[in-house]
């Protein structure tokens, strides 16, 4: 048997009030997504005002960022690239805002931010998985 850290639902608020911090610096309206090491959501914060329709795609990113093992730009920028086969991966989302989340060399969860531009979502989530270290 192997031990392991787990993301627990206060390091997830953590994550989560650094994300919030960095949008709200920018007056931009986000969906927060928070996932743990299977994908299975842990949490889940909606600014007022975003568009519902960021809930999922936030989700969508912190799923993927777990079940790939890297950030969602690397498959953004393939696609942009000519690399199309990352539209149709299962379970992969071309587009820069979902972090895995590493704690020890181990991924413990994924972030996803969704309401602004993917860079800006991508910034979002940059300092909200950098309230693990």
């Amino acid at each position: 048997m192997i031990s392991k850290p787990i993301l627990t639902l206060d390091d997830a608020k953590k994550i989560a009030a650094a994300a919030e911090a960095e949008a709200q610096r920018n007056s931009w309206q986000v969906v927060i997504a928070i996932v743990d090491d299977g994908g299975h959501l842990l949490y889940l914060q909606r600014n007022h005002g975003t568009q519902f329709g960021s809930v999922e795609i936030a989700t969508k990113k912190a799923r993927a960022a777990v079940a790939f093992q890297r950030p969602t730009k690397v498959a953004d920028d393939a696609v942009l690239n000519g690399r199309l086969v990352h539209l149709v991966l299962p379970g992969a989302l071309p587009a820069e805002g979902g972090v895995p989340l590493i704690h020890n060399d181990q991924i413990i969860g994924g972030l996803g931010i969704s309401g602004v531009r993917s860079p800006e979502d991508g910034q979002i989530a940059q300092a909200g998985a950098a309230a693990l270290r």
